[in-house]
C-alpha cells in the first residue's frame, strides 16, 4: 500500500511542478493489491498492475 501511495504522490508532484496543476485539485490514493487488473503471478500481470489512474 505504501508503494502504491508513493507512486500516486509522485504523479501528483509531477503534475503540480511540471504542468502547473493546482495541488488542491489532486488527491493521491494508493490502492495497491486491492484493485488489480491482472494476476500478480506473472511479470506481465505485475507490470499491468503498476499503474496510475486519474479519476474525475
Amino acid at each position: 500500500m505504501e508503494l502504491s501511495f508513493r507512486r500516486a504522490q509522485a504523479v501528483v508532484n509531477t503534475l503540480v511542478s511540471k504542468y502547473g496543476i493546482d495541488a488542491n485539485r489532486l488527491y493521491p490514493v494508493g490502492v495497491g493489491p486491492l484493485a488489480p487488473v491482472a494476476s500478480n503471478k506473472t511479470e506481465e500481470g505485475q507490470a499491468k498492475n503498476r499503474r496510475v489512474e486519474l479519476v474525475e
